[in-house]
């Protein structure tokens, strides 16, 4: 069983694979261009991408709407890199 901690890692890089994906195949857009058209901290996005910070949810949202994803999509992109058997409660 891991700790609440492991599966905190496991969900910042997963959130960090997902926004890295959507940025690359929208054209490769750069982090500084995002960050500046969308109104998001670059070295926020950077830490999001690399999996060591927690984003919020406008930001995830934000970045989903400007790579032309609806949210939706987004945590289905999610789940999926996460896996069907990811839950940070274990019963």
């Amino acid at each position: 069983m891991q700790d609440k901690n492991d599966k905190n890692l496991i969900f910042k890089s997963a959130i960090g694979k997902v926004f890295a994906k959507l940025r690359i195949s929208n054209n490769e857009i750069s982090l500084n261009k995002l960050a500046l058209e969308y109104d998001i901290d670059k070295g926020s996005l950077s830490k999001i991408e690399r999996g060591v910070y927690d984003c919020r949810l406008s930001t995830a949202w934000k970045v989903a709407e400007a790579n032309g994803v609806k949210f939706s999509q987004f945590a289905k992109m999610l789940e999926e890199e996460l896996g069907s058997n990811f839950t940070f409660i274990d019963l």
